[in-house]
């Protein structure tokens, strides 16, 4: 061997470097991802709302043959059961055989995603044109929500304690509707302000109609919109302040890229972990060793409060009772338990070079984000996972042929992010941050990999299953 070639296999000992999916993975596998990709677009298509994915995810577990857990039921390895939390959260387990004062592996996405709610005094006339009143929800840049076709999702509990499903615009044939800008002819002054201050929280109403009502009456273009909501629903505008009325883009999930490599699509952030994560819990074929957990959370993007959230005790009610049904203190099984806080990382954008650190930051096609911390700066607000942690996940994923990478979000004085992971943590859970990098994170419509939202199912498959 010459000197050259001694050198140059004494450097790839030696050096570290992470190498893109596409050339890891064989032709087997590239068929694997596709199939994988297409079930998760159909879920991405048809979980608009954190309350329609949970009622997917519970469809399917039942197909699978998960049962809804009654307090003090009879559990045994092999037992499938869920908790649907006010419909809005869910919680599903299989039983494993090792007992739970072991531990349990969890994984915990969240199924909500930026958006915009309906005020609960939502509609209003203004010189003959009908809008909605909004209240954006979660971290969003407001002006890509102007000119974008949105539709209409959720609930409205009645006077008289009937629930109400509302679902206007995903079908083909429905009317879609529309947040207005000014023209760049007459926008002059807007457009000096800088893009936070250009578009307004308050600006952001929605148009619904335009034809008045044949009284000639005050207010005879909402009367008319309250009249086409009647008579599909039965809703009358009283009915505004029980209900739970969301705007999302009207855009279907789509292949992008010639080479049709990447996804397209509203709310990958963070149902795509959910997808991976309840595909993942589904594709156990026996009683795993320990018992597997599968979080999909509500309320991550306004900081996890509510009854919804990963801050609520309803994640530990329900441990609670399955320990209680094995004589287990739930805290035994928590400081002897692991929790893949399944979220997704920012993907490196060479289009904004300047807001990233390339050597740390996420690659699209580079296989499923470890994020070791999340939070700002100097590590405000987050959990920082330990060596040990990392080293399991560098053991398992090996042994498994999970196309993975090390990765934070962003340079470290620009920001960052927060996700449940120190909620777990906090329960004394040996927890840490991995998911799919996104292109245009935040944004009505984001980007990310085939292959890394398949690597990230057979991560979350891998934490289920490792011995």
């Amino acid at each position: 061997m010459t000197e050259k070639k001694e050198n140059d296999k004494i450097r790839k000992e030696l050096f570290y470097k992470r190498q893109n999916g596409y050339d890891v993975i064989d032709v087997k596998e590239h068929m694997a991802v596709e199939d994988y990709c297409k079930d998760y677009m159909s879920f991405l298509n048809d979980a608009r709302t954190e309350r329609e994915a949970v009622r997917l995810g519970i469809k399917e577990a039942e197909k699978r043959g998960f049962a809804e857990y009654r307090r003090g039921m009879s559990l045994k390895p092999g037992s499938k059961v869920y908790f649907n939390n006010r419909g809005k959260a869910l919680i599903l387990a299989v039983m494993g055989t090792r007992p739970l004062s072991d531990g349990c592996v969890i994984a915990g996405a969240h199924v909500d995603a930026p958006r915009l709610d309906l005020k609960q005094i939502p509609l209003y006339e203004s010189d003959e044109l009908a809008y909605l009143r909004t209240h954006y929800y979660g971290g969003i840049k407001k002006y890509q929500w102007v000119t974008v076709p949105l539709e209409l999702h959720g609930v409205a509990v009645l006077k008289d304690g009937k629930t109400v499903d509302i679902v206007i615009g995903r079908e083909k044939d429905d009317p879609k509707f529309i947040i207005t800008d000014l023209l760049p002819h007459l926008a002059q002054d807007q457009m000096k302000k800088t893009m936070a201050e250009g578009i307004t929280g308050e600006g952001l109403n929605i148009l619904i109609g335009s034809v008045p009502y044949d009284d000639g009456g005050k207010d005879r273009v909402k009367l008319a919109v309250m009249s086409i909501l009647n008579d599909q629903y039965g809703i009358m505008e009283e009915d505004f302040l029980s209900a739970e009325l969301t705007a999302v883009p009207a855009y279907d999930v789509c292949e992008i890229g010639l080479d049709r490599s990447l996804i397209g699509g509203y709310g990958h952030d963070d149902r795509v972990c959910a997808y991976a994560e309840l595909k993942a819990l589904f594709d156990i074929k026996d009683a795993p060793q320990k018992t597997c957990v599968c979080i999909l959370a509500d309320k991550e993007e306004t900081g996890s409060d509510g009854v919804s959230g990963m801050k609520s005790a309803a994640f530990d009610c329900f441990m609670e009772d399955l320990c209680a049904e094995q004589v287990v203190d739930v805290r035994r099984c928590f400081e002897n338990s692991f929790c893949l806080s399944a979220d997704v990382t920012a993907a490196f954008d060479p289009i904004y070079p300047d807001a990233f650190e390339k050597t740390n930051d996420a690659m699209i096609n580079y296989g499923m984000g470890i994020c070791k911390f999340t939070g700002a700066r100097g590590k405000y607000d987050t959990s920082d996972a330990s060596a040990e942690l990392v080293a399991y996940l560098r053991r398992i994923f090996g042994q498994n042929k999970v196309v993975w990478q090390l990765c934070e979000m962003g340079k470290v004085d620009k920001g960052g992010g927060g996700t449940i992971a120190k909620y777990m943590a906090d329960r004394n859970i040996d927890t840490i941050d991995a998911g799919v990098p996104v292109l245009s994170m935040h944004a009505p419509f984001e980007v990310v990999s085939k292959l890394d939202c398949y690597m990230t199912y057979k991560g979350v498959y891998t934490a289920y299953t490792a011995d």
